[in-house]
């Protein structure tokens, strides 16, 4: 539905988009995910045509839309600030987008009862959209987008300013939606928790570049580098090096889980013993109860902090033999006993856990 080729853009000498080149599919949630600054929403912008590439192409739904101003192109955008119309009620917010088309007060008035259906707000015609709460309002910028029926809706932060409960409401909702309209939605976001409860694939963006372009699952177990790992969630970054190859896979010292052979399909294609580290999720590894010998591999340590979190316990350990400190959490059961500082332990993982990064 959209093909990104070699998208270059600056602003005076500042390099906003290097070289981005990136497809995203016909009806798919596909996120842009970055911090601040990552050029997520400049690219976004760039495919609705607010914003001009100094050089490669935009092409939408097979057309190139190098010469299709904004409102020629087959996209609507939902803002983050939602841009409602304080002075019109709802209906009158909602049919905006329909004074420039030839369609009669009857089907209009039809258009604006679906629409609003089907974003849960069927019977608010006549509200006035200032008496409407964020989420509502939200509502109501999706129903002004989705009237015109797009090919292409884009959320530049939709939901950065509504309070969490109603945020995590509005997640499921904008998926349901999606998924029922089939159509290709593009969002901006800076949470990763979002991004990955909510897309299909996520492009992971540093600096006006992409750096990885996955499914939330690959992303989070598979990252492509040790910035991607930790920008998801936490993770363990250990020092590693390279200490033999074989036909098999590559035998690789990691600082406090000792040697582990790593298959071929593993192991970072560009990955020098120079750049190379391995990363471990706290969630991957366990804390091995006296009679518990299940675990794949083993390693003793001694608790230094503990951190409860009611639901989970956080545990730094250090490894025995190094200075190295990992993570490790565990859920908190009435059967399993919170460990104190100075406990010795034994730390189960697998190799299946290890993921081998380049440190960049």
């Amino acid at each position: 539905m959209i093909k990104l080729e070699k998208i270059q853009k600056y602003y005076g000498q500042y390099h906003a988009l290097r070289d981005i080149s990136c497809d995203m599919v016909e009806g798919e949630f596909f996120s842009l995910l970055g911090p601040s600054g990552s050029g997520k929403t400049t690219l976004l912008r760039t495919i609705a045509g607010f914003e001009h590439p100094d050089s490669g192409d935009v092409s939408i739904d097979g057309q190139s839309m190098a010469k299709v101003p904004p409102n020629k192109r087959p996209t609507n955008m939902v803002f983050q600030s939602y841009a409602i119309f304080p002075h019109m009620n709802v209906a009158e917010n909602v049919a905006y987008g329909l004074r420039s088309k030839a369609v009669n007060k009857t089907d209009q008035l039809k258009l604006v009862r679906d629409t609003l259906a089907k974003v849960d707000l069927a019977g608010y015609e006549d509200r006035a959209a200032h008496a409407m709460s964020g989420g509502q309002r939200q509502r109501v910028a999706l129903a002004r987008a989705l009237i015109l029926k797009p090919k292409v809706l884009l959320l530049d932060e939709p939901l950065s300013a509504l309070d969490r409960k109603l945020r995590e409401e509005m997640q499921s909702e904008l998926r349901r939606l999606q998924r029922n309209l089939g159509i290709t939605f593009v969002l901006v976001t800076h949470d990763q928790e979002e991004a990955l409860t909510m897309s299909d694939r996520v492009a992971v963006m540093f600096e006006g570049r992409i750096a990885q372009v996955d499914t939330p699952e690959t992303l989070y177990r598979r990252p492509a580098s040790k910035r991607v790992a930790e920008f998801f969630g936490s993770m363990n970054v250990l020092p590693a090096k390279l200490i033999d190859k074989s036909i098999h896979g590559q035998t690789v010292g990691i600082d406090g889980l000792g040697h582990i052979e790593v298959p071929e399909n593993q192991f970072p294609e560009i990955a020098l013993e120079s750049n190379l580290c391995a990363g471990v999720r706290p969630e991957s590894m366990t804390i091995l109860e006296e009679d518990d010998n299940t675990a794949e591999k083993q390693t003793d340590g001694v608790i230094t902090d503990v951190e409860y979190r009611g639901e989970m316990t956080y545990y730094d350990v250090r490894f025995e033999g190094t200075e190295q400190l990992v993570c490790v959490s565990m859920r908190n059961t009435t059967a399993r006993r919170i460990k104190q500082v100075g406990d010795a332990v034994r730390i189960g993982w697998g190799r299946d856990s290890v993921v081998l990064l380049v440190d960049q």
